[in-house]
């Protein structure tokens, strides 16, 4: 049997991952505030053009425990979201450098375990900055953390009472992912 090669019309399909998928289909992306101390989820899902917030949360690691076993629940928990809600994408916020390297550094390697979890998953995975979050939530890159928090609540009906940043973080990401993957 020979595959063939699948082209898309117009309003007809569009690929996610390797896998052709009709329009209509939802669309559903685990969205990352990448951190070790504190590292933000979302899944967010995308449906006939409207987004939904399907679950959130903070993964936190213990500030004494050795670095390694808090980058690895970080990862270990990416792969357990990956495995239950099968997101079509992940979404992430790019590194800002701040004046701390140490911590630069850290969550740098937080983020490349993500990637190589959702890169062993097959999971295609998109990167944005503050900049294009800020503006995909709330219309200004100048947005401050008030503003997004208070857009995020405008946009999605959250079943949850959210206590860190980080959790709306990764909300935010999500939605700006729905934004840019039409």
């Amino acid at each position: 049997m020979t595959l063939k090669k699948y082209t898309p019309t117009l309003n007809s399909t569009r690929i996610v991952g390797r896998r052709p998928v009709p329009d209509t289909y939802p669309m559903r992306v685990l969205a990352i505030d990448p951190g070790y101390g504190r590292c933000g989820v979302a899944i967010i899902e995308k449906n006939n053009g409207k987004e939904s917030w399907i679950y959130s949360d903070c993964i936190e690691t213990h500030a004494t425990s050795p670095f390694d076993e808090r980058l690895s629940i970080v990862a270990d928990e990416c792969a357990r979201l990956l495995k239950i809600h099968t997101p079509d994408a992940l979404a992430m916020e790019r590194l800002f450098f701040n004046s701390n390297q140490k911590t630069a550094m850290h969550v740098a390697e937080v983020r490349g375990a993500i990637l190589h979890v959702a890169s062993s998953a097959g999971v295609p995975t998109f990167e944005y900055t503050p900049g294009q979050i800020k503006s995909a939530t709330t219309g200004s890159g100048r947005a401050d953390k008030k503003q997004v928090i208070a857009m995020v609540h405008l946009l999605l009906k959250i079943e949850k009472s959210i206590v860190h940043d980080d959790e709306y973080d990764a909300i935010a990401v999500g939605i700006t992912h729905c934004a840019h993957a039409r």
